[in-house]
């Protein structure tokens, strides 16, 4: 996994950060697992943990964090893959993010 510092990562870091008040935030860039040039900024794994996803089914926290990245994902971030926690399940879990899989080439291959 390569922590991603490109703009586009630096973009959903702060968003995320300022709407979720985020107590724990990693943003992966994936996209060299992928078929993309070099530096590409297009596959994202997301490790949030935040207050504000308390009482909230694993569905709604997918859904607040990809309206809040809405531009992003409108403009060129073609997946990403979500970790949301609250700091209780963050605190009480081993903080071993798994990798994702490796790409397939896309059209089922």
């Amino acid at each position: 996994m390569c922590t991603a510092s490109g703009v586009i990562a630096n973009s959903i870091r702060q968003k995320l950060h300022t709407a979720l008040q985020t107590k724990h935030l990693e943003v992966l860039n994936e996209s060299y697992m992928h078929n993309v040039p070099k530096g590409a900024e297009t596959h994202f794994k997301v490790v949030v943990v935040s207050e504000q996803f308390e009482g909230l089914a694993l569905l709604k926290r997918h859904r607040l964090v990809n309206d809040i990245l809405k531009e992003e994902l409108q403009n060129g971030v073609h997946a990403l893959s979500i970790v949301a926690k609250t700091p209780q399940q963050w605190d009480s879990s081993d903080k071993v993010v798994e990798s994702s899989p490796n790409c397939r080439g896309g059209f089922g291959k």
